[in-house]
């Protein structure tokens, strides 16, 4: 199991990792837009974020 986590985070890095190495101008500009939302906002991406996390890992499961 612990392997598995350690997968999931490394997978996780790398993917994070893309979008600053090949266009770090759009991740930038990306991020700056992201800075601006209202607290509303933000929170409802990272539940959108968490339910499709959940549902894609119960998929896998």
């Amino acid at each position: 199991m612990k392997d598995i986590l350690l997968a999931g985070l490394a997978l996780m890095l790398v993917f994070e990792g893309i979008m600053p190495f090949v266009a770090p101008r759009t991740w930038r500009e990306t991020f700056r837009r992201v800075i601006e939302l209202s607290d509303g906002q933000l929170r409802f991406i990272g539940l959108a974020s968490i339910a499709l996390g959940l549902l894609l890992l119960f998929m896998v499961t």
